[in-house]
């Protein structure tokens, strides 16, 4: 028996470690991911790059629904909380 997913916390944070994930599928997935956050809810980006192209498609496609901020930016350890607003 499947039950739906029930969001029972309000300030969810939810990792998504884009290493493990072909370059080619990268953006949509993270697209999906940000597309199934709901408002207060947070996803902990984690690459070895900074995503700059990506974080600019973010802001055109989201604009302020979803906040961006950097909790590491270091070569090698990028990490970027990215709130559902």
């Amino acid at each position: 028996m499947s039950h739906p997913h029930l969001h029972l916390q309000a300030d969810a944070l939810y990792p998504f470690d884009a290493r493990g994930i072909a370059k080619r599928f990268r953006h949509a997935a993270i697209f999906g991911a940000l597309d199934a956050l709901q408002p207060g809810e947070t996803m902990r980006f984690v690459n070895d790059h900074d995503p700059l192209p990506l974080l600019a498609q973010l802001q055109q496609r989201y604009a302020t629904s979803v906040a961006i901020n950097y909790v590491a930016r270091e070569p090698g350890q990028i990490v970027i909380d990215f709130k559902r607003q």
